[in-house]
C-alpha cells in the first residue's frame, strides 16, 4: 500500500514538474502576451477619444457617436484577443471561441431582429442626416415636428400636441417629407369668381393683393395664378406663391393673411366670390328672355257665385293668358 502511495506521489510530482517546465518555457510568450494586452488597452482608450472627435464632425447625435466609438473599440479589442491567443499558442481555444461566437451571434440576431434593425436604421439616418430635431416632417401618415431621435425610434409631436413614436425601421423604409429642410414652402390658395367677372382683372387684382399684403415674399419666382375649371357656380382658380417658412404656424398665418387680402381686394373692386347656386333651365334658346317665351299671366278672380269681378276676395281663382 505504501508502494502504491509512493508511486502516485511520484506521478503527481512528475506532472507538476511538467507543468512547471511548460510555464518556464512559455514564460516569454506570457510576457509578450501581457505586453500586447497592455498596449491594446492603452490604444483602445485613445482610439475611443479619436473616434469621438472624428465622428463629431459628421454632425451625428451624441448617442450614435458613443455607440459607433464603442463598437470600434470592441472590434479592436477582439482583434487584440485573437493575437494574444495566437501568441499563447491557444489556436484550438481560438477556433472553439469563434465557433461559439458564431452560434451565439446567430441566436441573438434572430431573437433581436427588429431591435437591431431599428438600431442600425437610427445609426444610418443619423450619419446621413435625413432630418434633425425641430424639423417639420410627414411620414407613415403622421405629420408633426420631430421632438426626439434615439437609436430605436423617432418621436414626432403632432400639431394637436400628441406624441407619435415611430420605429426607425419604418421611417427609413417609407417615404418621408421634410418641410423644413429647404427652409421655404409654397402656399396654394383655391378660389372662384362669378362667370360675369373680367378674368384678366381678377388675375391682376389677386396678384396685387398678395404682393401688398405684407407677407414679405422674397423669392425670385413670381406669384402665379392659374384658372383651372368651370365650376357649378364659379370659374375656379389657384393662386400660389413661395415664402421662407419652417414652422406650421407660420404657414397657416401666411395662408390666412393671403385669403383675407384677396377677399378685401375683391370686395373693393366689385369682384364676386359666388355662393353655390342652382340655375333652372326653362328651355330658353336663341337669346330670348324667359318673359318672351312665357309671358305674364293675368289673375282672374271670382266671387262665390262664380261671376267675374275685379275684387280679390273671391274664393275661386284661375289663371288665363
Amino acid at each position: 500500500m505504501f508502494d502504491q502511495f509512493s508511486e502516485s506521489f511520484k506521478k503527481l510530482v512528475a506532472k507538476m514538474q511538467g507543468w512547471l517546465d511548460s510555464i518556464i518555457l512559455g514564460l516569454p510568450n506570457f510576457i509578450l502576451a501581457a505586453i500586447v494586452l497592455a498596449i491594446s488597452i492603452f490604444i483602445a482608450r485613445n482610439l475611443k477619444n479619436i473616434a469621438q472627435r472624428g465622428l463629431d464632425k459628421t454632425g451625428a447625435n451624441k448617442t450614435v457617436i458613443g455607440l459607433l466609438s464603442n463598437m470600434l473599440v470592441a472590434l479592436f479589442m477582439l482583434i487584440s484577443l485573437f493575437i494574444i491567443l495566437n501568441i499563447l499558442d491557444l489556436s484550438d481555444a481560438l477556433t472553439a471561441l469563434l465557433g461559439t461566437a458564431g452560434v451565439a451571434g446567430l441566436a441573438v440576431g434572430l431573437a433581436l431582429q427588429d431591435p437591431l434593425v431599428n438600431l442600425f436604421s437610427g445609426v444610418l439616418m443619423s450619419v446621413r442626416d435625413y432630418y434633425s430635431i425641430g424639423d417639420l416632417v410627414e411620414t407613415n401618415n403622421y405629420f408633426g415636428k420631430i421632438k426626439k431621435i434615439n437609436l430605436r425610434s423617432t418621436i414626432i409631436l403632432s400639431p394637436q400636441g400628441q406624441e407619435v413614436i415611430i420605429p426607425n425601421k419604418e421611417v427609413l423604409q417609407n417615404p418621408l417629407i421634410n418641410f423644413s429642410h429647404n427652409g421655404r414652402r409654397r402656399i396654394d390658395i383655391d378660389c372662384g369668381v362669378a362667370y360675369g367677372d373680367d378674368l384678366e382683372k381678377v388675375k391682376k387684382v389677386a396678384v396685387e393683393a398678395i404682393e401688398n399684403c405684407g407677407l414679405d415674399i422674397r423669392e425670385t419666382k413670381p406669384i402665379e395664378l392659374f384658372y383651372k375649371s368651370f365650376g357649378g357656380s364659379s370659374i375656379d382658380f389657384t393662386i400660389r406663391f413661395w415664402k421662407n417658412i419652417t414652422a406650421q404656424a407660420d404657414y397657416l398665418e401666411a395662408q390666412s393673411t393671403a385669403i383675407m387680402a384677396i377677399k378685401k381686394a375683391f370686395d373693393d373692386n366689385g369682384i364676386t366670390i359666388p355662393f353655390p347656386i342652382t340655375t333652372l333651365d326653362f328651355g330658353v334658346v336663341g337669346g330670348k328672355g324667359i318673359d318672351e317665351i312665357y309671358p305674364p299671366q293675368k289673375m282672374i278672380n271670382f266671387n262665390e257665385n262664380g261671376s267675374k269681378n275685379g275684387k280679390s276676395n273671391g274664393k275661386k281663382v284661375t289663371m288665363e293668358n
